[in-house]
């Protein structure tokens, strides 16, 4: 029979006290530790040849300032214009980090897993490090095409052995449709851009104010400003 409880202030294991009699009739008093209680979430041991389960993506570090700001201190870094950089983001990805194209490609600026090693991306999914390396590749297109946009936006979207193969913009209706989309879109951001330097009017200082008593013919006196 029981005769007694108590547990430990460790809240994972549990000691009771029993009081029983033994074969003789005398009363035994005896110790009984509940087993540890492992909690579910603890990480279960890798079969070995098994590889372990994918860790999800990691939330990425906040840019300085603003997602903005960053793409804009990369593209500088670069020697690119931003809104170039900022154009081609809007149409490879809409600004979704976490973008995933039919063929592979990856993040913001949807890299190919080739091209994300080739230019030092580890984690495609933090959006400063795939823009970094986006415009790692842009930089490197345009000094393969001496500063040609068509050239290098052509070969950032249908690689650069298509470009090589056609001596210039593939006909591929898809890369095609890219260079009008980027060049509609960069357009528009430096319209918008020109839009918001646009500085307003100072506002004019107020005109100097008098005021002149005026008598009327019957006597009567009024006031007015000039």
């Amino acid at each position: 029979m029981i005769a007694g409880a108590a547990s430990l202030p460790d809240s994972t294991r549990t000691v009771k006290t029993v009081v029983r009699a033994d074969a003789s009739g005398r009363l035994v008093r005896s110790t009984v530790v509940a087993p540890r209680v492992v909690r579910e979430n603890v990480i279960a041991p890798v079969a070995v040849g098994q590889e372990a389960p994918a860790a999800e993506p990691q939330e990425p570090k906040s840019p300085p300032g603003s997602f903005r700001e960053a793409v804009d201190q990369i593209a500088e870094r670069h020697k690119l214009p931003p809104t170039l950089v900022h154009s081609v983001i809007k149409v490879e990805s809409n600004y979704n980090p976490n973008a995933i194209s039919s063929k592979g490609a990856l993040g913001l600026m949807q890299l190919i897993p080739s091209t994300a090693r080739r230019f030092g991306v580890s984690n495609v999914f933090n959006p400063v490090e795939n823009v970094e390396g986006g415009a790692r590749y842009l930089r490197y297109l345009l000094d393969l095409y001496h500063g040609d946009f068509r050239l290098a936006l052509a070969a950032y979207n249908a690689g650069e052995g298509a470009v090589a193969k056609y001596r210039g913009v593939p006909p591929y209706p898809e890369t095609v449709n890219y260079l009008h989309m980027v060049g509609n879109r960069l357009v528009e951001a430096q319209q918008q851009k020109k839009k918001q330097e646009v500085k307003p009017d100072p506002p004019r200082a107020p005109e100097h104010i008098r005021i002149v008593e005026v008598v009327e013919p019957d006597g009567r006196v009024r006031y007015v400003s000039k």
